[in-house]
């Protein structure tokens, strides 16, 4: 009598699914920065803030181009005229209207109207204002603006000196966005090479290092950048006090990285892959830069990220309080300097676009800070 056994089917509950499996697989497989780009494109708001930041830097690298007209041309009878809006018909494409002004002659307040009897048409890629692109490349072709040189074109209103908000907001990013990688940069350089010398040494030089520190950190800031920015000399031209400002914010904005990177080193020197390294013969370059400094990247990714809109709003404060940057140089912390009256606020609320611009440019590099610190650790 043959017994017949039943088929013992397998215990799959405990198995990793397929999917599970081939994604594992793809990102062993994956370089660093593809697993950092897939961690950061998870995080919504960061991605928001990159989408935000790249057309506004694409625009102040290309300021010529996307402004209607330079920062300097100036309609002397128009001051603080405000915004016109764009029309479209049939008859004369685009076009916005004229002003016509009055002035009451107690108060000699002028006061604008539209008027519909002036129509100054507007193209794409006119001829206005000469301008420079990346150096010696001239060109006089702009985005959008009057078709006719010269007619005035306010689509965000005009300043105290009748000149097109607008062109100097795009003018002005140039200046504020660059001294803020700028100064990072110079900033990071600092702190890294300082704080790895003071964390990685320690001892006596640790001690004398985290002295200045602590003396230069001691010190108000605000103050301090009065004082440094008071002894630029009052001849230096708008290039030279540009990078006088970007020393200034760099050696004050170096310590607090120097002090974050010193207390990394000092809690990785004695860790065991830092003493494999150490028996395995690799010197003291290549322990920093190959093993210690990889290990928290993800810190150092999102100190620098942070720091940049902090040094944008350090210059826009200093040329606030006119003590940064000074016309003619344009920057959104000058423009702000040109609202600090009544009227700004009472009859001229567009002069406070700049305040607007770098609200939205700093809560987007926070933003996309915040995803970068995220995504240097994908395993996480």
């Amino acid at each position: 009598m043959v017994q017949q056994t039943e088929a013992i089917a397998p215990d799959t509950s405990h198995e990793v699914p397929a999917e599970v499996v081939k994604s594992l697989r793809d990102h062993g497989a994956l370089p660093q920065w593809r697993l950092m780009w897939r961690q950061f494109r998870r995080h919504r708001l960061a991605l928001i803030g990159l989408i935000v930041l790249v057309p506004i830097y694409f625009v102040a690298i290309f300021a010529g181009f996307f402004a209607p007209s330079s920062a300097d041309t100036a309609h002397t009878s128009l001051p603080y005229a405000p915004p016109q809006r764009i029309h479209v018909d049939a008859e004369h494409g685009m076009f916005v209207y004229g002003y016509s002004s009055t002035r009451n002659q107690e108060t000699f307040e002028q006061t604008f109207t539209v008027d519909k009897s002036k129509i100054v048409d507007i193209g794409w890629f006119v001829r206005g204002d000469e301008y420079s692109i990346l150096g010696p490349i001239k060109s006089s072709i702009h985005l959008i603006g009057p078709t006719t040189a010269g007619e005035p074109f306010f689509l965000v209103g005009a300043d105290q000196s009748g000149r097109d908000l607008l062109s100097r907001l795009i003018h002005g990013a140039r200046v504020s966005l660059s001294i803020g990688l700028v100064g990072v940069f110079a900033s990071f350089v600092l702190g890294m090479l300082i704080g790895g010398i003071s964390g990685y040494l320690g001892g006596t030089v640790d001690n004398i290092i985290q002295r200045i520190i602590e003396f230069i950190m001691s010190v108000p800031t605000l103050p301090l950048w009065m004082a440094l920015s008071a002894a630029l000399p009052g001849s230096w031209g708008p290039l030279t006090r540009y990078f006088a400002i970007t020393v200034i914010l760099s050696l004050i904005g170096w310590t607090g990285l120097a002090r974050d990177v010193r207390g990394r080193f000092l809690s990785l020197r004695e860790e065991d892959f830092v003493m494999a390294a150490r028996l395995d013969g690799v010197g003291r370059t290549g322990i920093i830069f190959g093993h210690m400094v990889p290990s928290f990247a993800s810190h150092i990714i999102a100190s620098i990220s942070m720091a940049v809109p902090r040094m944008i709003l350090a210059e826009t404060s200093l040329s606030f309080l006119g003590l940064g940057l000074q016309p003619p140089a344009v920057s959104w912390g000058v423009l702000l300097e040109g609202a600090q009256n009544i009227r700004a606020v009472a009859t001229a609320p567009w002069l406070l676009t700049p305040g607007l611009a770098v609200v939205v440019v700093v809560l987007a590099m926070n933003f996309v800070g915040d995803g970068l610190r995220d995504a240097a650790d994908p395993y996480k």
